[in-house]
């Protein structure tokens, strides 16, 4: 493929932050606890691409390698988990000259800004987030203080580039909420304006949950309920296959279970409009094949993902585009990053 010309000490000479500073600044990432699913495509990537190429927005999208280490990741997976979250943001079209794509971890400002938001949160606000209360639920024998602090690393990531803008699914909404409140709180406590208020953003509207295929819950990496945008046609046809259903409709217009909403969700998602319809009257005058339906669902989520997963196996061969995208993208976010904790810094009286 063919690699950019990145001549980094060009381009950060030449960017005017001044001027970023009156466009809406757009912060959003995902953890590197493996490839990414359709879940995350439509409950974030999808919105990252409309992003970058509104000359009303300056984008920030990271890899969250830190936010992955609560899993304890051995060395060589946390390293390979990283790139690979670079590859597939980079085979679903995220451009490095019109977003800055960077890994967390090549940001030393963000736990540094992360440790000082820590002194303004408190305990008994951490323990009421639903995330922390489900992962207490599900992993009892690994509740560590990063799981507890998580709101406060995600309010730094936001923060750091004075973000107004973060593309969110349903379940982040809390902790974007609680982002604001920790720049509220710096702010009133140091009598400055250093941290704007940072909003959902959702250009379909209200934040998107991806169902999984087991019929409970959202797509998710550690589930075993998703379709990677690497998966090949006959993977993704086999998983479809085995999406949880039940005997069908023996009443005309019955409500759906929650198993078929999820297949007539992913079916609207990667179909057409005609598709959906069809399937639907079939639904409520009783006479659906689920066979079927899986079967049109499988193809249409294999059309779907075909061009994603080309250009995937295309960047996946190219090292050195990968570590050039990453330069580039550390130095460009180190260079906002400093100056919000520089101001930071300063107002805190620290230097």
């Amino acid at each position: 493929m063919q690699v950019p010309s990145f001549n980094i000490v060009e381009k950060l000479n030449s960017v005017n932050f001044g001027y970023f500073r009156r466009m809406e600044i757009v912060v959003s990432g995902i953890r590197s606890t493996g490839c990414l699913h359709l879940g995350n495509y439509f409950g974030a990537v999808q919105n990252f691409l409309k992003m970058q190429e509104d000359p009303a927005y300056h984008c920030y999208f990271f890899i969250a390698d830190y936010h992955s280490l609560t899993t304890h990741p051995k060395p060589e997976d946390f390293k390979k988990n990283t790139r690979d979250v670079l590859i597939d943001y980079l085979g679903c079209g995220l451009d490095p000259e019109k977003a800055v794509v960077f890994a967390q971890s090549d940001v030393p400002e963000i736990p540094e800004l992360y440790l000082i938001l820590n002194m303004l949160a408190y305990k008994g606000e951490l323990e009421r987030v639903a995330s922390f209360k489900d992962k207490v639920r599900k992993q009892e024998e690994n509740v560590n203080a990063g799981l507890l602090t998580y709101p406060v690393l995600m309010a730094a990531d936001i923060l750091i580039h004075r973000a107004h803008k973060v593309p969110v699914g349903k379940d982040q909404v809390q902790h974007l909420e609680m982002a604001r409140n920790f720049g509220n709180r710096f702010n009133h406590l140091y009598n400055a304006e250093v941290f704007p208020e940072p909003y959902p953003f959702n250009f379909t509207g209200a934040p998107i949950t991806v169902p999984g295929l087991d019929g409970t819950g959202k797509m998710g990496k550690s589930d075993g309920n998703g379709i990677y945008l690497r998966d090949g046609a006959d993977v993704i046809r086999k998983k479809v296959m085995k999406a949880v259903t039940d005997s069908g409709p023996t009443t005309p217009n019955s409500e759906m279970p929650d198993s078929i909403k999820n297949i007539f969700q992913l079916l609207t998602l990667v179909g057409d409009k005609a598709t959906v319809d069809q399937y639907t009257e079939a639904y409520n005058n009783c006479t659906i094949r689920y066979g079927d339906l899986k079967k049109q669902l499988a193809e249409d989520i294999v059309r779907f993902t075909a061009p994603i997963k080309a250009r995937i196996e295309d960047i996946i061969k190219d090292t050195d585009y990968q570590q050039k995208v990453l330069r580039m993208g550390a130095d460009k976010a180190r260079a906002s990053a400093s100056a919000t904790l520089s101001e930071v810094r300063r107002v805190m009286g620290i230097q």
